[in-house]
């Protein structure tokens, strides 16, 4: 991971075909201020220039503990006008190639807004996921009010943002707001296997299958246009012969 000065609240290790990003803040439950919210821009500005897969987690068993609240605190009604946390998990959300949280610990407020932006998330068996912004006279403004009701169903989502439910681990496996759940031990590791099943399909092709995926009511045309650029590929020529040529041979 890199030791550069540019990053003071993360870790970032860069491979050819991903980037992972540790969310490192120890001694604030790795709470998301107005300095990893730059650093976190400076990534996706990475990432949109050279895509890769992205995997997201917290360090030291928690994922984020919620927004700095001494910050939060300080901020009024033009920063709440500029969208501070909901343009960068937006950003986040834009990312061109597929993007995964895996998280242990809290995932609270800002915590769990930045991982319903990826598109997938895994948890370990301690992770908790909650908005309790309404009990500090506020609201999960940055993506949850909508974000959440897409993921889990606009029930589940009314009893965490207005009622103040966490969901655990089982809880959010139940309500598909995690793929799995796995031990703290190997969260990581089935992290990067999720990715490395990913990475072996067609970057171009998942890149468009997020594209669609993510364009609400440009159906069918989105896809039509998405399977064309597809269907021209040398890649899905590659990919297709050497599947038949496998099955000829079974």
């Amino acid at each position: 991971m890199t030791g550069s000065p540019e990053y003071e609240t993360l870790l970032v290790e860069e491979r050819a075909d991903r980037v992972v990003v540790t969310l490192h803040r120890p001694e604030a439950r790795n709470a998301i201020s107005g300095r990893m919210i730059a650093e976190l821009h400076q990534v996706c500005e990475r990432l949109e220039d050279e895509p890769r897969l992205l995997l997201l987690t917290g360090h030291g068993g928690v994922f984020a503990g919620g927004a700095d609240i001494a910050e939060l605190r300080e901020r009024g009604r033009e920063e709440a006008l500029q969208g501070i946390n909901s343009r960068l998990f937006e950003r986040v959300r834009r990312l061109p190639m597929p993007t995964l949280a895996a998280v242990e610990g809290w995932a609270l407020g800002g915590g769990a807004e930045l991982a319903y932006a990826c598109d997938l998330r895994i948890a370990g068996p301690g992770a908790v996921f909650g908005n309790p912004e309404p009990g500090l006279g506020i609201l999960a403004a940055a993506g949850a009010c909508w974000r959440l009701p897409e993921l889990v169903g606009e029930s589940v989502a009314k009893q965490i943002l207005l009622a103040g439910r966490t969901l655990d681990a089982p809880a959010a496996l139940a309500a598909g707001l995690v793929m799995e759940v796995v031990p703290a031990t190997e969260l990581l590791e089935h992290a990067h296997a999720v990715l490395d099943r990913m990475a072996r399909s067609s970057a171009l092709a998942l890149r468009l299958t997020k594209l669609v995926v993510d364009s609400p009511g440009a159906h069918p045309l989105a896809d039509d246009l998405a399977q064309a650029v597809l269907f021209e590929g040398a890649d899905k020529r590659e990919r297709m012969t050497r599947f038949l040529e496998k099955r000829s041979r079974a």
